[in-house]
């Protein structure tokens, strides 16, 4: 309650006075301070958007929405509201990365979203063949004897045909898998015998999309601006999500046989302990979550 009481009196009371006093101390305005005191990097960027977010300013708080294209003129505009001189160009560069930063962790969520509402259709030739792509990664010297086939139980999923198994994620699953098994060939196959220990052996493929909605899950409610912040000193791709979440299938593995369940049926305890630890992790401003090629 206390906490809730301290964030409204100071959002709308003690922050005002707080920046003016700092302003008449420093002859700077927030933004000022913000983008030519800090590096670059997350803790920068983060508090960029929270001055702009937070900013009685109608121009500062659209600077948030800004799309890709207008960043450069929305750059200008905030440098004329806050009566910065437009040769100031070292405001104008870290600015313009900030606002480059913000705008693209916003349109990465919307590509990542708009992948996971793609149902997986057997019918759809690219679909299938990024599934077969998928088997052969995987099992490079089994051959798959037929498109329904219990044979997909060797990687993970749980029945004849995977395509059930992605009704949650929808294509979304199946590209993070796809990408793990392409970039990182030899962990994953690693990983995959690994996946089939006797006492301690979990369902390769199915954890792998669970691990996808847990990625999915992150970027949805801004955990990864920190990560993303640090990574990418420009506008977040999709390449960078699918890295993170090679990130998740590797340090999961490693969790998942250091922590030695009692059976799979413990799964949810442990996926939820390890998605804290993660949560924990990138509360780091410093944080960058990554595996090396």
């Amino acid at each position: 309650m206390w906490a809730h009481v301290w964030g409204f009196l100071y959002s709308n009371y003690f922050r005002f006075w707080l920046k003016w006093i700092l302003r008449l101390l420093t002859g700077k305005c927030e933004l000022q301070r913000l983008l030519v005191g800090a590096e670059a990097g997350a803790r920068r960027t983060l508090s960029v958007e929270h001055s702009l977010e937070s900013s009685k300013n109608k121009v500062l708080r659209n600077a948030v929405h800004v799309e890709e294209a207008e960043v450069e003129k929305c750059v200008r505009e905030v440098m004329k509201e806050k009566k910065i001189e437009q040769k100031d160009t070292r405001f104008k560069t870290n600015l313009h990365i900030s606002l480059l930063q913000i705008s693209g962790y916003k349109k990465l969520y919307l590509n990542v979203e708009n992948l996971r509402k793609v149902p997986y259709d057997s019918e759809n030739e690219e679909h299938e063949e990024q599934l077969i792509e998928l088997w052969n990664l995987l099992m490079p010297y089994e051959n798959l004897k037929a498109r329904i086939s219990k044979q997909w139980c060797d990687i993970g999923f749980q029945g004849d045909d995977p395509k059930t198994d992605f009704r949650g994620m929808g294509l979304l699953g199946l590209v993070n898998l796809v990408y793990f098994s392409k970039h990182y060939t030899s962990e994953a196959r690693q990983i995959l015998s690994r996946s089939n220990h006797p006492k301690l052996g979990y369902s390769y493929a199915i954890v792998g999309i669970n691990l996808t909605e847990m990625a999915y899950s992150l970027l949805k409610n801004g955990a990864l601006k920190a990560h993303l912040y640090n990574m990418v000193s420009g506008l977040p791709q999709m390449e960078h999500f699918h890295q993170f979440y090679c990130y998740l299938v590797y340090e999961f593995d490693k969790f998942w046989f250091e922590e030695e369940p009692e059976s799979i049926m413990h799964f949810n305890q442990y996926r939820e302990k390890f998605h804290e630890k993660i949560k924990g992790l990138l509360l780091d401003y410093n944080v960058v979550l990554t595996l090396q090629d």
